[in-house]
């Protein structure tokens, strides 16, 4: 016998689907025989049926959520506007209490596990990292986070950093980051130096900042490819932003697309409104993985976002002209199973033997649910629901454990 059944669902497609869940794991998904029986059987009364969201770059520390709301202050250059975060921030309610506001939004989105850029510089410390490692564990049954030790303020133009990024890492940051190694530190080798060293040394992934325009991105981007493979860090290297891919021809793009696919680096997108940003449909066609994060949440930043990953999706879709079923679906993959896959999340997604984490929300499938991106979603967490108030609003109710449609 099952712990539940799940009947009267929608699959992605739109086709009927129904989920067996033995011991928080996905026991049998399809067409359920009769036979099949369960302690709780779940009538989900026609609603969709997706795998849990994935913000693959957020940043939980710089986050005003939780705080008054502070009008945006104009900055001309990327050093001004760190000085304007510094102050903002100095003012803040401490990290723990914006980050677990966050949180909590986000998950009454649907997320699920998020990758966490955290600010690690010599004037900071290491004091943003604690924080987050404490939240972090507060959160550990309900949201997956991968910590990032982020040198926002540069690596070799920030004396200490170095240093700061390894120590971070021994302290619990699972991926070692870096940020345009040669606008902002102007030693593009001497910092790629640094990262990958670290990242070779301590056995962590990276993940770079990349606003480098042009022609001088690309090159840097191959830059990457090339230590990646000379290191043998496969699987390991994610690039955000990058949106040095919106702005070079298609041959620009499918030349260095070929040496990222090769080198199996990802790029991460948030489909920024004054950006250009990466041609999503073309890398993934070309064999890169494309991943989505929220970036920036009503920060020092922008002022813009809320958490919803399916929102995401959707502003990714429409920036990039999606219009069709496929690719609708190919947005939500990014804001869900492609960043699990970065994250290494090997139980994400509807399979037998994974984890029965999974997103309950009124759509006939998952190109509609993209396209409307609806507010009102139940999230179930290894078999339950998370929330009886999500759950009733949706009008799901159990069914007779002894009888059930076939």
């Amino acid at each position: 016998m099952h712990d539940q059944i799940f009947v009267n669902g929608v699959a992605a497609d739109g086709n009927d689907i129904s989920l067996a869940v033995k011991d928080g794991r996905i026991a049998r998904i399809g067409a359920l025989p009769p036979q099949e029986t369960a302690a709780q059987v779940i009538d989900l009364n026609g609603h969709l049926v997706l795998p849990g969201l994935v913000d693959g770059h957020i940043h939980l520390d710089k986050s005003f959520v939780g705080d008054r709301w502070r009008p945006h202050r104009h900055a001309a250059t990327l050093r001004e506007r760190l000085a304007v975060e510094k102050r903002e921030l100095a003012e803040a309610r401490p990290i723990e209490a914006r980050a677990n506001a966050l949180l909590r939004q986000a998950s009454r989105f649907g997320s699920v596990a998020m990758r966490c850029h955290v600010d690690v510089d010599a004037t900071t410390g290491l004091e943003h990292l604690h924080a987050l490692l404490e939240v972090r564990q507060q959160w550990r049954d309900l949201v997956d986070i991968e910590l990032v030790a982020f040198p926002q303020a540069g690596v070799v133009s920030c004396p200490g950093t170095a240093e700061l990024l390894d120590a971070a890492v021994r302290e619990g940051a699972d991926v070692v980051g870096g940020i345009d190694p040669t606008t902002l530190d102007a030693a593009a080798e001497a910092q790629l130096d640094i990262v990958f060293g670290i990242a070779e040394k301590r056995g962590v992934k990276i993940d770079l900042h990349l606003h480098e325009p042009g022609h001088l991105g690309i090159a840097q981007l191959a830059r990457i490819a090339e230590r990646t493979r000379a290191l043998g860090l496969e699987g390991r290297v994610a690039v955000s932003h990058a949106y040095c891919l919106g702005e070079v021809p298609p041959d620009a793009v499918a030349r260095v697309a070929e040496r990222l696919a090769s080198a199996d680096i990802a790029i991460m997108t948030n489909a920024p409104g004054d950006q250009a940003f990466p041609p999503v449909r073309a890398l993934h066609d070309a064999g890169v993985r494309v991943f989505a994060g929220n970036d920036n949440i009503r920060d020092a930043w922008w002022p813009y976002g809320n958490g919803d990953m399916l929102q995401r999706a959707m502003l990714i879709g429409y920036r990039s002209g999606f219009y069709t079923d496929e690719a609708l679906a190919l947005a939500f993959e990014m804001a869900s199973t492609a960043g699990a896959r970065v994250m290494g999340r090997r139980d994400h997604g509807l399979a037998p033997g994974h984890e029965a984490t999974f997103l309950v929300l009124p759509a006939p499938n998952v190109a509609a649910a993209v396209a409307e991106a609806p507010s009102q979603r139940a999230l179930v967490k290894r078999g339950r629901f998370l929330s009886d108030t999500a759950r009733s609003g949706l009008g799901i109710a159990n069914a007779s454990p002894s009888r059930r449609e076939p």
